[in-house]
Formats: structure tokens, sequence, C-alpha cells
């Protein structure tokens, strides 16, 4: 993961976009009082997703079940 100073990333900030949306690793951005992580778009709503899904309740246990199941199994014609 890349750590840069506030200064060195102002100075690359269209690089370093274009950087974290290919490789899609988190930067560090490192300042005086405090520090910020660039993340791509599609990253952090990928986040926003999990966090999401994983805060209804059972919603956990349903995927590791649905996992264990074998492929061949599995309903093939959705009910609706």
């Amino acid at each position: 993961m890349a750590v840069l100073t506030a200064s060195k990333a102002r100075a690359a900030l269209y690089r370093l976009i274009d950087q974290a949306n290919e490789a899609h690793e988190p930067i560090i951005i490192s300042g005086k009082r405090n520090n910020a992580v660039l993340i791509a778009e599609e990253d952090w709503e990928s986040i926003q997703e999990t966090l999401y899904l994983t805060s209804i309740p059972g919603i956990r246990e349903s995927i590791v079940e649905g996992m264990k199941e074998p492929l061949e199994e599995s309903v093939q014609e959705l009910p609706w």
C-alpha cells in the first residue's frame, strides 16, 4: 500500500486517482495532523454494499449455508 505525504499527493492527484482505480489498492495520504485513504469509487461502493448486507440479521449465515450447497443441487429457475 502506497503512503504519500499530502504535499506529494496534491502534486500527483490525477495520477493517484487513476492508480487507485486501476490497481484497486488504497493509497494512504499522511498529513501533519491526520491521515486519509484514497480508494477507487468502485471499491468504496463495494465496501458500502458489504456493510449494508452484513447489517441484515441472518444474512451471513445464509451466505455460508448457500456456499456449502453443491452447485448441482441449486435451484435452476427462480420462482418469479
